[in-house]
């Protein structure tokens, strides 16, 4: 890649056009929309080096330098002039896709676009997720943010196997720690992730991460991202692989969720909330409905707070069909049911989808990517039996 950069005082160097002619189209399109928020991405590079960072997919992983291919500003305003932006309603993600925002030399940006947005008076969701440094400063900072609803994701896996994951567990359970005891008005929750068998789901990495549940609001777990292009990462690198298969969804064997709810779910008391969506956590932890309408998927619910559970039921609705079949011909696909699970379409791919689903705040599934029943939307890969039923 070329040397040469445009540079803003105080900030990350911007990419030249020649320069970003060399990367992924996918990764030049800094907006995507992802089942947590529609997420912004206009800072690349990340030198932590995680096996199994979704990077490898963009074709980027190399990139170890945090670089720039837009202003703050014009990024800013890219996501809210977006099609699928609704102010107060579409949740916001950033930096969650090619770096850390935490890292030094992308904090100033992230606080930055905080900002811009906080400025805007919008009450969005906004999504920082981070397995770096959070010091009491930055705590300070989010604590000043009057309007956008903030929660730091603070991802620990306690994996020990530095070949996959060469950044130190104990880093992420320190900013969690100073994050839950300086927060104020954001809210932090233990991004428990990657869970993978035969690397960290040992009774003793399932007991830490109890432990350290009772310095955040929420817990989130969930499992690993098995793609073709880190499966060849691992092999042309020696390292163990997790499974023998890839996978389109998040693989989290059935026997594994088991293990971690025996041991996880005692009475006493000393923990976090668990949850077993990203956004089932989020709205917990700020006391309001899930923007994503998994009440309907009931099965999610039966390790929910009581009070969780009455908050989302009040909230959730089945859809005017007319209104939602509108909606599904304006975003050029076919409403097939309304069901009391969720809204089934075909012919919808995934960002539109999560635009459906936001809006209504109820589940929408295409019918070729069907659901299987408490099998959470996860990969099929380690569920045996097959549970029975299928729900779309």
């Amino acid at each position: 890649m070329s040397t040469g950069t445009r540079r803003t005082p105080g900030r990350l160097p911007v990419l030249t056009g020649e320069q970003q002619a060399e990367l992924m189209p996918a990764l030049r399109d800094v907006i995507e929309y992802r089942k947590s928020g529609l997420s912004l991405n206009h800072v690349v590079g990340c030198p932590l080096d995680c096996a199994y960072c979704v990077r490898h997919l963009f074709h980027n992983y190399e990139m170890k330098i945090p670089r720039a291919l837009m202003g703050d500003e014009e990024a800013v305003e890219m996501l809210v002039g977006h099609r699928y932006f609704q102010p107060h309603i579409t949740p916001i993600q950033f930096f969650n896709r090619a770096t850390d925002p935490m890292l030094p030399q992308v904090k100033p940006h992230t606080f930055r676009v905080l900002k811009l947005l906080d400025d805007r008076g919008l009450k969005n969701h906004v999504l920082v997720i981070t397995r770096w440094r959070v010091e009491p400063d930055d705590c300070q900072r989010l604590n000043a943010f009057r309007n956008i609803k903030i929660t730091l994701l603070v991802t620990h896996s306690g994996i020990d196997d530095r070949r996959v994951e060469p950044v130190d567990s104990r880093i992420a359970a320190e900013s969690l720690c100073t994050a839950y005891r300086l927060a104020e008005r954001y809210r932090t929750v233990l991004y428990w992730r990657p869970i993978v068998p035969g690397l960290n789901d040992t009774d003793e990495h399932i007991r830490r991460a109890r432990e350290l549940s009772a310095s955040a609001h929420a817990v989130v777990y969930t499992g690993l991202f098995y793609r073709q292009q880190i499966q060849d990462y691992y092999r042309s690198h020696g390292l163990p692989e997790p499974y023998g298969e890839t996978a389109r969804r998040k693989i989290f064997p059935g026997d594994l969720e088991t293990r971690i709810l025996s041991t996880f779910m005692s009475d006493d008391g000393l923990r976090a909330p668990l949850f077993r969506k990203t956004s089932c956590g989020v709205a917990y932890a700020h006391q309001v409905a899930d923007y994503n309408g998994h009440y309907g998927i009931r099965e999610l619910c039966d390790i929910c707070p009581v009070a969780q559970v009455g908050r989302c039921a009040d909230a959730w609705q089945r859809p005017d069909t007319a209104r939602v079949a509108q909606m599904a011909a304006d975003l050029g696909c076919r409403l097939v049911e309304i069901n009391d699970r969720a809204v089934v379409v075909e012919g919808l791919s995934e960002q539109p989808r999560y635009l459906m689903q936001h809006t209504l705040g109820y589940q929408v599934h295409d019918v070729d990517k069907p659901h299987h029943l408490r099998r959470h939307g996860r990969a099929d890969i380690g569920w045996t039996p097959r549970p029975e039923g299928a729900t779309t």
